[in-house]
């Protein structure tokens, strides 16, 4: 028998654990560890609550949490309840799929101002995640910056903008539904430092701004290149651009306005105590597609600034970790002698969430590889489950998530699946019941 630790129960954990059985069979016992109580990572707390098909990809993942050699370990932190070195003694193997759930650093000056807000603590709270259901971002002024030109910029703005009534059938939760409902915000700036034909969003996220109903989405055909330059992108970035140039043809006169600023860079928010305005330097595309300043600058007048210009991976004492990338160090999934890593604790924060499962089936390999035959020596499981109990560290299991679960779909409003509880504590009240 082997044991493998995973860190993290998002898609990366659950995609790792799915490679491991299909590599060592039942001959393996996996353990996937989360410090919340409620697993699944990135699809409850990252994924737009009005993407639920999206979301439906849990199911693949509750299959692998219901097997018999896999158990889910939540309320569990690594770091504070155990390390890494007593996982590696207890375990033959670890994998660090942890995500980046951290924002990237606006780092410019003003940004530390109350109203500049990361786009992982703004889509936190809309999403009910513990850390950031206090938020209470500022919503009583009339416009709002976006900073970004990839998909997260694109839910954020398209949340900002939507009706109660078109958030019906998501998972919102109420506090941020109530409060979006309150909202004065009626122009959205989403800024990018390049053109058009340089963004990162798909083309279904960018169809749907089309189709709001209190908003309209607006660019600028000057900011565009000649329109037959589109036929040299690739068929999806191809869409995109074109549903970027029908938005010119989109009648005006909707209650709010989403505009993009290409060839725009952030230098600088300003205000008096609080968010009054985005200083912002034009840009130009060098022959290498880089964006250099022009000196030409204007300001937009904004009380809410969200930063959606990406993620990093949180350190882990005891594990190589490359700064300037925002990841662990580690060379093909490998970090050391049965230590791992994949999804973005691995690559950075790119790709969708099938790009994890390559990277967790890559690993099982490597892991099958350098285990070969033979049992373990490691305690695995039951090493884990007497620490734990001897730190007096509570673990949640995948049937008390279950139980979590059911209490959420009892709360939900008509026509939810949910209403999520957004403190630590009320998921553990659950269980009480």
């Amino acid at each position: 028998m082997r044991h493998i630790a995973v860190i993290g129960s998002g898609p990366a954990g659950y995609y790792s654990a799915e490679a491991l059985q299909k590599s060592l069979g039942e001959d393996v016992r996996i353990d996937i560890i989360d410090r919340l109580p409620v697993p699944y990572g990135l699809i409850r707390f990252g994924v737009a609550p009005d993407h639920q098909s999206i979301k439906a990809v849990s199911k693949r993942y509750e299959k692998v949490a219901l097997s018999d050699n896999v158990r889910f370990v939540g309320n569990v932190t690594v770091g504070r309840d155990l390390s890494i070195e007593e996982l590696r003694s207890l375990y033959d193997a670890v994998i660090l799929a942890t995500g980046a759930p951290h924002d990237r650093p606006l780092d410019i000056k003003g940004s530390d101002l109350p109203g500049v807000i990361g786009s992982a603590a703004f889509v936190g709270w809309y999403n009910g995640h513990p850390e950031f259901a206090d938020l209470d971002p500022p919503l009583d002024v009339a416009a709002a910056a976006v900073i970004g030109n990839g998909n997260v910029a694109l839910d954020v703005a398209r949340i900002l903008s939507k009706t109660r009534a078109e958030f019906s059938g998501s998972d919102i939760v109420g506090h941020a539904l109530d409060a979006l409902g309150r909202s004065s915000i009626r122009t959205i700036h989403v800024l990018g430092r390049r053109g058009p034909h340089q963004i990162a969003m798909t083309p279904k996220e960018l169809g749907e701004l089309g189709h709001l109903e209190e908003a309209a989405p607006q660019v600028d055909l000057g900011d565009f290149p000649p329109e037959m330059d589109d036929s040299l992108l690739e068929p999806g970035m191809r869409k995109s651009v074109m549903h970027l140039r029908d938005f010119a043809a989109i009648p005006k006169g909707k209650k709010k306005v989403i505009h993009f600023d290409f060839f725009a860079m952030p230098i600088a928010v300003e205000g008096e105590g609080r968010v009054e305005r985005l200083v912002v330097e034009k840009t130009a595309l060098t022959e290498d597609l880089r964006s250099v300043g022009t000196g030409e600058i204007y300001r937009i007048e904004c009380g809410l600034v969200i930063s959606c210009i990406g993620y990093q991976t949180p350190p882990i004492e005891g594990v190589p970790y490359e700064h300037g990338r925002g990841r662990f160090a580690n060379s093909e999934g490998v970090i050391g002698d049965g230590l791992y890593c994949v999804g973005w604790a691995r690559r950075g924060p790119s790709g969708t969430i099938g790009t994890n499962r390559p990277d967790g089936y890559e690993v099982a390999e490597k892991i099958a590889a350098a285990l070969g035959a033979g049992d373990s020596k490691k305690e695995g499981r039951a090493g884990l489950d007497r620490l734990l109990a001897s730190r007096n560290v509570d673990l949640v299991t995948f049937r008390d998530w279950q139980k979590i679960e059911e209490a959420e779909s009892r709360r939900a409003r008509d026509g939810s699946p949910r209403e999520k509880f957004v403190a630590i504590a009320e998921m553990l009240g659950a269980l009480e019941r």
